[in-house]
């Protein structure tokens, strides 16, 4: 009897611990640690983000607001925009300044004292060199938007000959007058002059 509750007993306890075996056997077939792989890892954090904020409002979502671009009040385009808005304002002024009498050579005209320095003189000598530095700044500022092949049609490539040739127009016209000891006929090459550039700021401003 012994013998035999000796056999059982073993047979139970190989059972058992074949039990065991199997058991732990398919423990480890199950992998139950976190994954480690950075990508796997990322993955599930992205997938994670994206049905976190799929429910939040746009504002809350965008990094940073959106601000709309604003020029600035001074650059090179802005300056030239300036100097013409300024030899504008000098050519009416000069224009207005201009004294009654013999525009051509008249002999009345040229017995009296000529005014050379006079306001006038100098709101034309004024005129003239801001007429020559907005073409200036203008060139620095826009030489890649002169195009000949585009034609003289071309909106930047007229506005820049009208601007050119209004202000050597006005520079001839008050060199003209200033080395002149008599009165001279220099009224109508300066208007045309600063009629050129009045149209090639209309054409961009």
């Amino acid at each position: 009897m012994e013998i035999k509750s000796s056999i059982k007993l073993k047979h139970t306890l190989a059972g058992l611990c074949l039990l065991a075996v199997t058991s732990l056997a398919q423990a480890a077939d199950l992998d139950l640690s976190v994954p480690t792989d950075k990508t796997t890892t990322q993955s599930f954090m992205l997938a994670s983000n994206e049905t976190g904020s799929a429910n939040l409002p746009e504002s809350a979502t965008n990094g940073s607001p959106k601000v709309a671009f604003e020029e600035p009040m001074f650059s090179g385009d802005k300056l030239h925009q300036y100097a013409g808005f300024t030899t504008l304002a000098l050519v009416a002024a000069t224009a207005f300044s201009a004294p009654d009498g013999c525009e051509a050579n008249c002999v009345a005209a040229a017995q009296q004292p000529r005014q050379v320095n006079g306001t006038h003189a100098k709101l034309a000598k004024a005129a003239a060199a801001m007429a020559a530095f907005t073409v200036t700044t203008g060139l620095i500022d826009h030489w890649d938007d002169f195009h000949m092949e585009d034609g003289f049609s071309d909106p930047d490539n007229l506005h820049a000959l009208l601007g050119t040739a209004g202000a050597v127009l006005m520079m001839y016209a008050v060199n003209k007058s200033a080395n002149s000891a008599v009165p001279v006929s220099h009224a109508g090459i300066a208007e045309l002059g600063g009629f050129a550039m009045a149209f090639a700021v209309k054409l961009t401003w």
